[in-house]
């Protein structure tokens, strides 16, 4: 595992002190610093960039090819972090808990570390990998004026006022897709010079008020239409076991959200989060990947696996296997016979 050490929050210095090791090219445009390496180590870029009253972004898009564990030592400053991970997930640890947490791919994260204190985290090899750090300092942004701070709630106020001296403030929440549109619009802005300095402020700003409207939330009890929590994830995993034990039977949406206890609007959503297809298009590929192998590995014939994955019509199965693989099922099968 390669180690590299960060010895600062503040953005800049990030980039610098990785391109120690990753030897990349570093540039700077409208006050916005970028960090791009293709090597032997992996590849990807890093950005940054500094607003008033404390704010700073730093997100990454990398691979690496080997796990990479990125250590920060954290000695004047305590920053508040909002984390989001909008593809692959990340090991996570600090030196005053026991064992790691994995952050993983739409999960609302907000962290804040006392003094003097160590970070860790773990980059895996060959995954790609898109974080982004929202970094506040506590003490620059409750200089703002109408920072409204006394309206957050307890545990979070009291991580902006510095109370969190001997153990770490911590907030593992629900999963958000709407968090992520938006960190998507962050990552893909194309505007240049004030225009962009302004939109990325602007988004970064909406982003940060859509994690704290998911913290609130989350402590109040109360889920957002667009938020799934842990216990929700697992429940889909589960149905995800079911809809392969069950790909004969007629599968509707409204009857698997019935079985795991979920409305068919958080079942969509949870498809979406999981695998980036809506429930109907999740089962259509699954039964065309196990019509495929029942055509490469039986002598059923194309009949008998239509039935088997559950479809009434051939000929609508036959059209919707071309499309998603170019070739006709007695084609593929005409194909696979001939190698044998």
């Amino acid at each position: 595992m390669q180690k590299i050490e960060i010895y600062s929050i503040d953005g800049v210095e990030i980039l610098e002190q990785l391109n120690v090791f990753l030897k990349g090219k570093l540039t700077n445009q409208w006050g916005e610093h970028t960090l791009e390496f293709d090597n032997e180590l992996g590849k990807g870029l890093v950005r940054s960039i500094g607003f008033d009253w404390g704010v700073s972004l730093v997100d990454y898009d990398v691979s690496f090819k080997q796990d990479t564990k990125i250590v920060f030592n954290i000695d004047k400053a305590n920053p508040i972090e909002f984390i989001f991970i909008s593809e692959g997930e990340l090991d996570y640890t600090n030196d005053t808990e026991a064992r790691p947490y994995t952050f993983e791919r739409y999960q609302n994260i907000i962290i804040s570390t006392k003094k003097f204190s160590k970070e860790t985290y773990i980059f895996p090899k060959t995954a790609a990998v898109k974080v982004n750090f929202i970094y506040v300092l506590p003490g620059e942004y409750a200089k703002k004026k109408n920072n409204n701070l006394s309206y957050l709630s307890k545990s979070l106020f009291s991580a902006f006022k510095g109370e969190n001296k001997v153990s770490p403030y911590k907030h593992y929440g629900n999963y958000n897709l709407k968090i992520a549109d938006q960190v998507k619009q962050l990552q893909e802005s194309h505007e240049s010079g004030i225009v962009r300095t302004l939109s990325i402020e602007g988004q970064l700003n909406l982003i940060l008020a859509m994690q704290m409207l998911e913290h609130n939330n989350y402590e109040n009890g109360l889920a957002l239409p667009e938020s799934l929590s842990r216990e929700d994830i697992k429940k889909i995993h589960h149905l995800s076991v079911y809809i392969i034990d069950n790909i004969s039977e007629s599968l509707s949406v409204h009857s698997l959200a019935t079985k795991v206890g979920l409305s068919p609007k958080k079942l969509q959503l949870g498809f979406r989060v999981l695998y980036s297809k809506s429930v109907n298009e999740y089962i259509r590929q699954l039964k065309l990947e196990i019509s495929r192998d029942y055509i490469k590995n039986t002598d059923d014939s194309i009949s008998e696996i239509v039935y088997k994955i559950g479809f009434k019509s051939r000929s609508y199965f036959s059209k919707i296997f071309f499309e998603r693989y170019g070739i006709l099922p007695i084609e593929y099968r005409k194909k696979i016979n001939t190698k044998q």
